[in-house]
């Protein structure tokens, strides 16, 4: 049976458009009916971006038109049922006061919501047994070149060793990061000029997918050159950009985010960190928390307090930081900076660091751009592109999370067959190859809008939200389908989900990311 894309994508839009109006009409403090509506117009982005692959791939390939039937049925399925914003938390339409309105959209979608997709579901999960995955090529010669020279570079030097890594809290091996660089992983997106590819944020999502894919901490050290590169790019002086930009591309300066504080998270406005200039240097003073590869990295992107007396935003500058690189005996040798560890379950290879600076000093042109109290908005300005970046890593590691339950189905047997013949089984593989295409190919679109120079931070909260929930549920999947064998430490699928679990929460947590959409849209946005 064929799918009418364009009579249920009208469908659903009819329902976005509902939801919207319906929120317009609700007290902002209730946060799940606003929540609510980020996840349905997520929704319905992802499945305006899955019909327009299809169309782009000339209708695609019978496993690609199986995986889009399964991917439209049971996201309409969620939004007439229930759609799930977390483990525990199920929106339903009475929560927004569209019950009619989810029960017009469950009989204008009837044929495609009430079939039975038993059969589809077994076609996918035997398809993926057989070496078969839905189409990717993105119809540039460049970038599917670029996919191929990073997938196999993530075969070769990331995936044998990143499970030994993640065991040992090692780093990520300086030899390898050299070989990243000269990938061209930390310079694709910085303007050539300056040493770098040029290219835009399409690009980098492929490459940081395919690394994250091998292991997050790879897809993520890449992701840290290319903020603090678009911060400098897009705000330094013509000097901080000619001193820094070529050696962030080049991979010979490794930068830091260092922005969170003990007591604040996402309301940046109240950071307490403060930088005075003094004698023609800035002093710093403060603690900062959850700072990634803060030991190894020669550079950091500090947000802070310089005008003391300005609260809020307003009163916030960012200074670039140089430091020397720390090493296992001396972590952090400069002077007026000390630091701890914090221990973590996944997420490892660049290490997690509380940061105390006590009369740090910077030079007198760190101030980025040259003027004071312009730091948060020239953070924001790279949020979007950030979290587009974190939703990449997120579908790369869906992908592995598939990889991992397929090879484990196809290789274990009980009661005389493979674990892949079980329905549960096989459906599940499915579904989260389903999964994994509306992540994709939302954040695909996402990097896109981002690559026209338009504002996008619905866009890109769109692709975080989706993406971060395919990663879990993906690796949750596969340490189902591998039994109590995923919960040994040994197999890979474990360390899968520790990743998995972090992509929900920083760069802006989901609760974040749909309240960010659900204003933009009742702004009028998009």
């Amino acid at each position: 049976m064929s799918l009418d894309f364009d009579h249920v994508l009208g469908a659903a839009r009819g329902y976005r458009d509902l939801a919207r109006a319906a929120a317009e009409h609700i007290d902002p403090a209730h946060q799940r009916a606003h929540h609510g509506l980020g996840w349905i117009a997520t929704s319905v982005a992802a499945l305006e971006s899955v019909a327009e692959w299809l169309h782009v791939n000339n209708g695609g390939s019978g496993l690609d038109r199986r995986v889009a039937r399964l991917a439209f049925a049971e996201t309409l399925g969620q939004l007439v049922g229930g759609l799930p914003m977390g483990q525990n938390e199920l929106l339903r339409p009475g929560d927004l006061g569209l019950s009619q309105a989810a029960s017009d959209l469950a009989h204008a979608c009837r044929d495609l919501i009430e079939a039975d997709h038993a059969a589809a579901r077994a076609d996918v999960a035997g398809a993926l047994a057989a070496g078969q995955w839905p189409s990717e090529t993105l119809h540039d010669a460049e970038l599917d070149t670029i996919r191929d020279q990073f997938r196999r570079f993530t075969e070769a030097e990331i995936l044998p060793h990143a499970h030994r890594w993640h065991l040992a809290n090692a780093l990520i091996p300086d030899a390898t990061v050299q070989k990243m660089a000269a990938l061209g992983t930390f310079g694709a997106t910085i303007p050539e000029q300056f040493g770098g590819l040029g290219l835009g944020k399409l690009v980098m999502c492929v490459i940081t997918e395919e690394l994250s894919r091998g292991w997050i901490g790879a897809g993520s050290l890449g992701t840290r050159s290319e903020i603090a590169g678009e911060l400098i790019a897009a705000s330094g002086t013509a000097e901080q950009q000619a001193r820094w930009l070529p050696a962030i591309a080049s991979g010979a300066v490794l930068p830091a985010a260092v922005f969170t504080e003990p007591d604040v998270g996402s309301d940046l406005g109240s950071l307490q960190t403060r930088a005075q200039f003094e004698g023609g240097r800035w002093v710093i003073d403060g603690a900062k928390t959850w700072i990634t590869h803060a030991s190894r990295s020669d550079l950091m992107t500090l947000l802070c307090r310089t005008r003391t007396d300005t609260a809020g935003y307003a009163g916030l500058s960012m200074l670039l930081v140089p430091k020397p690189r720390g090493s296992e005996a001396d972590p952090f040798p400069a002077e007026g900076m000390s630091g701890s560890e914090i221990e973590v379950l996944g997420y490892r290879g660049m290490r997690e660091y509380a940061l105390q600076f006590d009369g740090m000093e910077a030079p007198g042109d760190a101030l980025l751009g040259g003027e004071e109290g312009q730091g948060f908005k020239q953070l924001m300005r790279t949020f979007e592109a950030a979290r587009i970046q974190t939703a990449a890593r997120a579908v790369g590691m869906a992908r592995r999370g598939i990889e991992l339950g397929l090879g484990y189905a196809m290789q274990r047997k009980q009661f005389g067959k493979a674990l892949i013949h079980f329905p549960r089984v096989a459906d599940k593989l499915a579904m989260s190859l389903a999964d994994f295409v509306l992540a994709r190919e939302l954040t695909y679109a996402a990097a896109r809008a981002k690559d026209t120079g338009k504002r996008c931070d619905i866009e890109a909260g769109m692709a975080k939200l989706l993406a971060a929930r395919a990663a879990w549920s993906n690796a949750d999947a596969a340490l189902q389908i591998h039994g109590g064998n995923g919960y040994a430490l040994e197999f890979e699928i474990s360390r899968v989900l520790c990743d998995a679990r972090i992509l929900n929460i920083f760069e802006g947590a989901a609760e974040i990311q749909a309240q960010v959409i659900a204003r933009g849209l009742l702004e009028g946005r998009n």
